[in-house]
């Protein structure tokens, strides 16, 4: 049977915690791997994690299956955080799934249920996962333009026109805040201008919102999710808590449906809860009951709050010191659009040859496209690292 099988390829992000772990170097820096890290480099559990954590010990007296949509507590809280009261209750289904990954893919199996052959249109470009994640479960997939790489803005005139010549009814990938790889995202003004042409052509928007509160506050982040479910009778919206409660390895994502009535909502509840079933039957529980443990108690959500601002001020204050340090290092070079973009990541804006460089000379480690993640900058080693992508350029 296996004998017909030839090696995958590796993962390029993956592929860089080995060499960055096995490099010697003591001032070696790690841009690559998408973790939230503290200014001593550590990726913590959040203090009203542990407190909800403990809760848990405390008071939970079995470890039973739950169903297939997962915690109830948790999916009504995380519908809340969603949409607000942007969306009647009577139209939206939410469900639990395995990570912000684990949603897309029970997503893409329901799409290909509901209109065998979809298309799903992804930015240009898009997380290095939505192609072989979506692709792989069947669906076909074409991009839009999204980002100038040259100048390092938003191609929105392009997006606009691409959008308007997507046929009627195909999906369209929208990263809802925090655009990853690139950091930069649509204003408010540019959100509607996207809203009118999904409503006017029945494109049905599948929001990717892997960064809720990491770009300017919860409700803000929504913003695109609330505007659409204003606009559109149906829309997917994929969820993730690793990043915004630092749940990476519990696995805890949510996935919405917004349908044209109470009728299709039932149809859609029945059929994800069947596609997970067929996938992997019932997701984890332990991570969604701490979510839904903080945001259904008023001072450990008013906690959270707390903690999920500083490690948002700590992403964006990393942004300013490297791009200031930059400047004073690399004077003949732009890289204001360090500051302009919002979350962990962005493109840092040198070739794959200067980022060959950048990992030999330096022991500076990012993905080839010379995306980074700022959370991996710290007031110790901004300095080092300005001077090693100035020695590059």
């Amino acid at each position: 049977m296996f004998e017909t099988l030839e090696a995958a390829p590796a993962d390029a992000i993956l592929g860089l915690i080995t060499e960055h772990k096995n490099d010697p170097r003591p001032n070696k820096v790690d841009l690559g791997v998408g973790v939230f890290r503290t200014a001593a480099g550590e990726t913590p559990v959040l203090n009203v994690v542990k407190k909800a954590e403990q809760r848990l010990v405390d008071t939970q007296d079995s470890k039973a299956y739950i169903g297939t949509a997962g915690d109830p507590g948790f999916n009504a809280a995380m519908q809340e955080l969603t949409f607000g009261d942007a969306a009647d209750e009577k139209r939206l289904v939410t469900i639990q799934a395995p990570g912000g990954s684990g949603s897309l893919r029970v997503a893409a199996g329901l799409i290909l249920r509901a209109r065998p052959g979809a298309t799903v249109w992804v930015s240009d470009p898009t997380w290095a996962n939505h192609i072989p994640l979506l692709g792989g479960a069947g669906l076909k997939l074409e991009s839009y333009p999204y980002y100038d790489t040259m100048n390092h803005v938003l191609r929105i005139d392009a997006m606009l026109d691409a959008l308007g010549k997507i046929p009627v009814g195909d999906a369209v990938l929208l990263h809802a805040c925090c655009h990853n790889p690139s950091g930069l995202d649509p204003s408010v003004d540019e959100w509607h201008a996207i809203a009118d042409v999904i409503a006017e052509r029945e494109l049905v928007p599948f929001v990717d919102m892997a960064y809720q509160g990491f770009a300017t506050s919860l409700s803000d982040d929504a913003y695109p999710v609330r505007h659409l479910a204003g606009r559109v009778p149906e829309m997917i919206v994929a969820n993730s808590c690793s990043k915004n409660f630092g749940l990476y390895r519990d696995r805890v994502g949510s996935l919405s449906f917004l349908t044209a009535d109470e009728a299709a909502r039932d149809i859609v509840n029945s059929q994800v809860n069947n596609v997970v079933r067929t996938i992997y039957s019932v997701p984890p529980d332990h991570g969604a009951v701490v979510v839904s443990t903080i945001l259904n108690d008023a001072d450990l959500r008013a906690a959270w709050r707390v903690e999920l601002a500083e490690m948002r001020g700590r992403l964006r204050e990393m942004r300013v010191l490297l791009a200031d340090a930059l400047a004073a290092k690399a004077p003949g070079h732009d890289f204001s659009h360090l500051t302009r973009a919002r979350g962990m990541f962005c493109f840092l804006g040198v070739t794959p040859e200067q980022v060959l460089r950048l990992k030999k000379d330096f022991g500076v480690y990012m993905v080839s496209s010379s995306r980074i993640n700022t959370a991996g900058i710290t007031a110790d080693n901004v300095n080092y690292l300005a001077d090693a992508i100035a020695a590059v350029l």
